[in-house]
């Protein structure tokens, strides 16, 4: 087995997971079904009005707080 970090070039790229949402490359692209689905739940539970015109970027951050807020986090 090699070192040699060419060999997998996937192991040493961070994953998406790891960027700021503002590094996203699609970033400004419409949320996903499952952005939107588990957003309006989130809305719900916070007494927050839903956005479905939210980027997925948008929608991240807006996930992320409201995890915060209704204890999902």
């Amino acid at each position: 087995m090699s070192d040699d970090p060419m060999e997998h070039p996937k192991a040493e790229a961070p994953s998406n997971a790891d960027k700021p949402v503002e590094q996203w490359t699609t970033g400004d692209e419409a949320m996903t079904g499952a952005q939107a689905s588990y957003l309006k739940t989130l809305c719900e539970e916070a007494g927050e009005e839903y956005n479905p015109d939210l980027t997925k970027a948008e929608a991240s951050k807006q996930i992320d707080a409201l995890q915060e807020r209704t204890g999902r986090g």
